[in-house]
């Protein structure tokens, strides 16, 4: 039987979605052409890709900690639709080690690497959602998968 992938497709032609340039084309469509000449606009296929969603992968990595990371990686990897989506969260080298890493806009996973035994390893294994600090005060933020909400400190 096939395992699922580790990635979602998610909806991104709704309305005033915007994704990555803030530069809007029907703006300079329609300019002089001595503006449009000097325009620096790119391509209309950008090297971006969106429309996916990779919190299942986040979520099996997290269930794969302590296990060996060859076995983890040749399951995940065979699941994605490329490996990339993977060394977001776990570091190979001790100097991409991060106790944290933000994967959304209001998503946080703890941070993995692995170690000289060569298995899965969180970098900070006593972070919690109670540890981690909300960074807008209008926003839901969720640190693997757990919604954390505790208020900005203001200064006065």
């Amino acid at each position: 039987m096939k395992k699922p992938c580790l990635y979602r497709s998610v909806d991104t032609r709704t309305h005033d979605v915007c994704h990555g340039s803030h530069r809007a084309y029907r703006s300079e469509r329609n300019s002089k052409k001595e503006t449009r000449a000097l325009s620096n606009r790119g391509s209309m296929h950008s090297h971006h890709r969106h429309g996916f969603d990779y919190t299942p992968l986040f979520r099996f990595l997290l269930s794969k900690v302590g296990q060996p990371w060859d076995q983890v990686f040749s399951e995940a990897n065979a699941r994605l639709d490329r490996p990339e989506p993977i060394f977001w969260v776990v570091a190979l080298h001790e100097s991409d080690k991060q106790e944290y890493v933000r994967t959304d806009e209001n998503s946080y996973y703890s941070g993995l690497w692995v170690d000289e035994a060569g298995l899965l390893q969180k970098v900070n294994p006593l972070l919690t959602p109670e540890h981690m600090e909300s960074f807008s005060d209008y926003y839901t933020h969720s640190f693997n998968g757990v919604v954390f909400a505790q208020p900005l400190s203001r200064k006065r």
